[in-house]
């Protein structure tokens, strides 16, 4: 891949957490645009990665960069271009769906006229826009995800990171939010990094990363990760490179 093909880029990583060590020399890359799940399962450090990649916690070693933007030297520059929905939910339930679109605009210091421009479409484009009077709490779990998404995009972000987002949604729910994400990565060419431990919201369309005990054990648009699996499917793939007996395969990204 091309440099300018790259929108995250994580080299040599090393993070250990009260003695124990969750990566130790972790490198992966996403490619701008796409749609890239990070599959592990329970346990295996999607959740560090995504706080190493939203300045949570900070590496002992190697470097991140967002679309050229170091990390470590310049967080505001990276940070700048990410949105986040993580996996606890964060909305304040007693404000209006409004009210908590215009408070992250402010922490993003959008205000004014501008700010609504922004919260109004973002509201529309995640089909909101009649609920906006409403607390957070009278919508249902797959709307509030919708919310967050919505919160995160008001800056117009070119990197959406969420982890575990339809953790707690029903079937119905979580089909329809995985199918909101992947249309707004097609539609708005942004980059979407998604994690989850459910192989059902890999699409054969997407990239692929899995994660298991802080290796890398494949990387690659997702058909590529199939064949050099040897199998026929997602699930199947799945299951045999989080096997600890399995060698990881080469890696395309």
């Amino acid at each position: 891949m091309e440099a300018d093909q790259i929108s995250i880029s994580v080299e040599k990583l090393r993070f250990a957490y009260r003695g124990k060590t969750v990566f130790d020399g972790v490198s992966t890359r996403m490619r701008s645009g796409r749609f890239t799940a990070l599959l592990g399962p329970n346990g295996a450090g999607k959740s560090t990665l995504i706080a190493l990649l939203a300045g949570l916690v900070v590496a002992q070693r190697g470097h991140i960069e967002i679309l050229g933007a170091d990390m470590a030297r310049k967080p505001r520059a990276a940070l700048a271009q990410m949105g986040f929905v993580f996996q606890q939910q964060t909305l304040d339930l007693d404000l209006s769906v409004y009210q908590n679109m215009t408070y992250f605009a402010a922490l993003r210091g959008f205000s004014g006229h501008r700010a609504q421009q922004r919260i109004d479409a973002c509201l529309e484009h995640m089909g909101l826009s009649e609920r906006h009077a409403e607390k957070a709490r009278q919508l249902n779990g797959g709307h509030r995800r919708r919310l967050e998404i919505a919160r995160a995009l008001v800056h117009k972000p070119r990197v959406l990171i969420l982890d575990e987002p339809t953790v707690g949604l029903d079937i119905p729910a979580r089909t329809e939010l995985v199918s909101y994400v992947h249309n707004l990565c097609a539609t708005d060419e942004i980059t979407v990094l998604w994690a989850t431990h459910l192989v059902d919201e890999v699409d054969l369309s997407d990239d692929l990363i899995v994660l298991h005990e802080g290796q890398v054990r494949a990387a690659g648009a997702v058909t590529e990760v199939i064949a050099a699996s040897g199998v026929s499917n997602v699930l199947d793939a799945f299951t045999r490179l989080t096997a600890n007996h399995e060698p990881a395969i080469p890696t395309s990204s």
